[in-house]
């Protein structure tokens, strides 16, 4: 497998021109685009828009399947593969090499955008307004990077990539909203399965149920299950276990004989102090103190 450091070296693969600044990248696709015809890395992040009719596009192992007017977004060191791709109508992609951030606050903070670890068929689909505004943005870039840059260049240019990254976390919000309007609420199908999983001694078995395993049952990512339970409940896949977990301990301690080791290990929790730690936090009491008070 290819790993790409250097912009110049991904366009000379693909046999496109230089890129105008060594570490961005625009490249707008007319009808057509290929980029890597086997399966490479970069050291860079990746956005993209596109409204695709055939040929193959696949990162994270995952094939894209898709509605028009898609954007995608890979960071740096994930696999990715682009073969033969038509357009329905222009589309483009962005590559920003890691050292464009260094010392500025987006450096960070482009890190906490969850949809980077999202699946290829995770990708934001836009509205007609919502691509209008993608692609303001991405001309404004278009004018500064073909413009004769300056020193006040690097920092218009992330201001734009900032804005396209903030609109998107916005429109992914509105996204969760309709297919969970479409789908149904993804926090009753999450507990469902905790059920399932309970019921069928997958806590003694397997142990604790982790957000990867619960992502898999769903056939989403683990990121994306995260963001969309937070969108839905506020709280995290991970916060969801535990609460699940920490009512099912209280059932337990007011409604059986087991001490507080045997009603952990029976949730799962191969560490009691873990567990009273969980508990506490949950139920504001400790478990002895909780199993005390509803025996009296």
């Amino acid at each position: 497998m290819q790993h790409f450091k250097s912009l110049a070296e991904l366009h000379r693969a693909n046999g496109l021109p230089a890129p105008e600044n060594p570490l961005l990248s625009l490249v707008q696709c007319h009808n057509s685009c290929t980029i890597g015809v086997t399966e490479f890395t970069t050291d860079f992040y990746m956005i993209g828009f596109k409204k695709l009719r055939s040929g193959t596009f696949l990162y994270g192992r995952t094939k894209y399947d898709h509605e028009n007017g898609s954007m995608s977004f890979v960071k740096p060191r994930q696999v990715i593969e682009m073969k033969n791709l038509e357009f329905e109508e222009d589309g483009f992609l962005i590559y920003i090499h890691e050292d464009l951030l260094n010392g500025h606050p987006l450096h960070n903070e482009i890190r906490k955008y969850g949809y980077f670890d999202y699946e290829a068929n995770e990708a934001l689909h836009l509205s007609p307004k919502e691509e209008q505004i993608i692609w303001e943005l991405y001309h404004k870039i278009e004018t500064e990077y073909y413009n004769n840059q300056d020193e006040y260049s690097r920092d218009i240019i992330i201001g734009h990539l900032d804005s396209i990254l903030k609109y998107s976390q916005r429109f992914y919000k509105r996204q969760f909203i309709n297919r969970t309007d479409l789908s149904g609420k993804m926090v009753s199908r999450f507990n469902d399965i905790l059920s399932v999983y309970l019921d069928k001694g997958g806590l003694q078995t397997k142990g604790l149920p982790t957000v990867h395993f619960m992502a898999d049952q769903l056939n989403i990512s683990a990121r994306y299950l995260s963001d969309l339970l937070k969108q839905e409940t506020g709280k995290t896949a991970i916060e969801l276990i535990h609460i699940f977990l920490i009512s099912e301990a209280k059932n337990l301690l007011k409604g059986s004989d087991q001490n507080i080791a045997e009603t952990a290990y029976t949730l799962g929790f191969e560490n009691l102090p873990y567990f009273s730690r969980l508990f506490k936090k949950e139920v504001g009491l400790s478990p002895n103190q909780f199993k005390k008070q509803a025996l009296n």
